[in-house]
C-alpha cells in the first residue's frame, strides 16, 4: 500500500521502531540509520522483529562525513521518524529546519513520552508514567488492586506508535497535496488520554464513575477475568442483553432471579463472587469448550505461544514463527495483497546498497528482502 514512500528512522527504543515496522509491514522503504560501533538497543536481539522489512545503515552521526549521509538520506526521504528528547536532532544539525529548503515536502515524525513542549518535556519517563498522568491508566485492574496494564500496549504503541503512524500518513498525504511538509509531535501522553475518549462518552451519560469497579464497564461480573480450576483464566464481556441472555444459558443460570438483574449495580459484588466460585470449579480447558463458537462473549486467556496454537490462529495465521522468531503477522488486512513476512536485517547490512542509490549508481528503491 505505501511501495514508493520512503521513511528514515534514526534508531531508538520502543514506539519509534515499532512505527517503522508498521510502515514497513505497509510496504514503505524504510532505512534505518543505526548507531555505527555500538551494540543493539540492550535487551533487543542483534536482527530484532521490530527491523523487520528495514533497510539498515550504521552510521555515526557526531562523524562529519556520517553526518552528511544522513542529510542526503533525509533529503531523499518522504518522512522522518525519530525519539530523542526535544533539542537533541538539533544539536546535531538534523533538526526540521534543516531540511526547510532541501526538503520542504518532508514529514518530520517525533516520538516522545510528554511531547515537544510542557512542564515535563525534558525529564525522562517510561510507558507507566505518561499513562498514569494522562489518566489512561485508571480503571485498569479491579478495584482495590494497583492499576496495571500489559506492558508497553497502551502507551509506547497504542498512544504512541499507532498515532505517530496516523500523523505521518496524515502529513504524507498533506504534502503530496500542499507540497509543505509538517512537523508530527506525537506525544505518548497526549496519544493514551486521547484513547481514553470512548470511555468519556460513557461518562456523558452516567456509566463512567471516577470511584474504580462501579462503571459500566469495569464493576459488573459480566465485564471481568475470572480464575479457573487450574489456574488459568476467562474473560468475560457480554455487554448486550442477548449476549448476556446467552451466557446465563451456557451457565444454566437462566432462571436464577438475581442473575437476571444485570444493571442493577448492588448486585454486582454478590455475583461477581458466585461466577468466581463457578468457573473456579472447573479447568479452562472446559469453560473454553462449553463457549466456543458462541455469542456469549467469553474467552480463555492465552499466551502467545498458545495463541499460535489455538484453532483461530490455524484460519488465520496472524501468529507465525519466522526462522525462530515468533512474531504476529502484518495487521490491518487487505484484500489486494497478501503479507508475507520479511527479515530483519543485520546492524549496517545495506550500507553500500544505500550509498550506491545516494551516488546515483541505483536509481530505484529496492524492496528489503
Amino acid at each position: 500500500m505505501l511501495s514508493g514512500l520512503r521513511i528514515i528512522e534514526i534508531e531508538g527504543l520502543g514506539p519509534g521502531p515499532f512505527a517503522a515496522m508498521l510502515l514497513a509491514d505497509l510496504g514503505a522503504d524504510v532505512i534505518t540509520i543505526h548507531r555505527k560501533g555500538q551494540p543493539a538497543v540492550p535487551g533487543m536481539p542483534e536482527q530484532s522483529v521490530l527491523d523487520r522489512g528495514k533497510r539498515s545503515i550504521d552510521l555515526n552521526l557526531k562523524d562529519a562525513a556520517d553526518l552528511d549521509i544522513a542529510k542526503r538520506l533525509i533529503d531523499s526521504a518522504d518522512a522522518l521518524i525519530e525519539g530523542f528528547r526535544p533539542g537533541v536532532m538539533e544539536k546535531l544539525g538534523l533538526g526540521p529546519e534543516t531540511f526547510n529548503a532541501s526538503n520542504p515536502k518532508l514529514v518530520y515524525g517525533r516520538m516522545t513520552g510528554w511531547g515537544q513542549d510542557g512542564p515535563l518535556s525534558d525529564t525522562a519517563g517510561h510507558d507507566l508514567n505518561y499513562i498514569s498522568l494522562s489518566g489512561a491508566l485508571w480503571y485498569a485492574s479491579a478495584a482495590g488492586h494497583p492499576p496495571q496494564t500489559p506492558a508497553t500496549l497502551v502507551g509506547d504503541i497504542g498512544g504512541g506508535a499507532m498515532y505517530l503512524v496516523a500523523g505521518i500518513l496524515a502529513g504524507i498525504l498533506n504534502a503530496q497535496r500542499t507540497g509543505q511538509g509538517t512537523i508530527v509531535d506525537a506525544a505518548i501522553y497526549d496519544g493514551s488520554a486521547h484513547m481514553m475518549n470512548l470511555l468519556m462518552s460513557l461518562r456523558q451519560t452516567g456509566n463512567l464513575s471516577e470511584t474504580r469497579g462501579q462503571s459500566l464497564l469495569d464493576g459488573p461480573h459480566w465485564s471481568r477475568t475470572y480464575t479457573c480450576l487450574d489456574r488459568g483464566f476467562i474473560t468475560v464481556q457480554c455487554l448486550e442483553p442477548k449476549f448476556y441472555s446467552e451466557f446465563l444459558e451456557k451457565l444454566g443460570l437462566t432462571d436464577d432471579p438475581d442473575f437476571q438483574k444485570q444493571f442493577v449495580p448492588a448486585l454486582w459484588p454478590d455475583l461477581t463472587q458466585r461466577l468466581s466460585e463457578v468457573f473456579a470449579a472447573k479447568p479452562r480447558a472446559h469453560w473454553a469448550e462449553i463457549f466456543w463458537g458462541s455469542d456469549a462473549c467469553v474467552a480463555p486467556v492465552l499466551d502467545p505461544i498458545e495463541a499460535q496454537a489455538h484453532p483461530m490462529n490455524t484460519e488465520r495465521q496472524t501468529w507465525i514463527d519466522h526462522h525462530g522468531a515468533l512474531q504476529a503477522a502484518a495487521a490491518p488486512r487487505f484484500s489486494t495483497e497478501t503479507w508475507r513476512p520479511k527479515p530483519s536485517p543485520r546492524r549496517g547490512e545495506h550500507r553500500q546498497d544505500i550509498l550506491d542509490q545516494l551516488s546515483g549508481s541505483a536509481r530505484a528503491r529496492p524492496s528489503p528482502g
